[in-house]
């Protein structure tokens, strides 16, 4: 999926072509998430590539763990929750940017 296709493009006052800033969803929690503690060398996009198998789901990662940092990588030993369904995530998203 590309996360940009729902994202509103406008020009500046310059005549570059500029996207809005995505709006990230909250992911609700299920019993099928599956939490872990990470490891030094612990990327979003690696986990997005190993448990949904693309690395451009990295945002879904992040945004279940309410990451605010402009980093992929994690600070070891903190527990992290892989959102199970990524497919909600990516209907949510469509969602908030669809209706903006």
């Amino acid at each position: 999926m590309n996360r940009y296709k729902t994202i509103e493009t406008y020009r500046s006052e310059t005549g570059q072509r500029l996207k809005s800033n995505p709006i990230y969803p909250n992911i609700p929690e299920s019993p099928d998430d599956i939490y872990l503690i990470s490891t030094s060398g612990d990327r979003y996009d690696i986990l997005a590539r190993e448990y949904y198998g693309d690395q451009t789901l990295w945002w879904v990662i992040a945004s279940a763990n309410n990451s605010q940092k402009a980093s992929l990588a994690l600070e070891p030993g903190i527990q992290i929750r892989i959102p199970a369904d990524k497919s909600l995530a990516l209907r949510l998203y469509e969602q908030v940017n669809k209706a903006r």
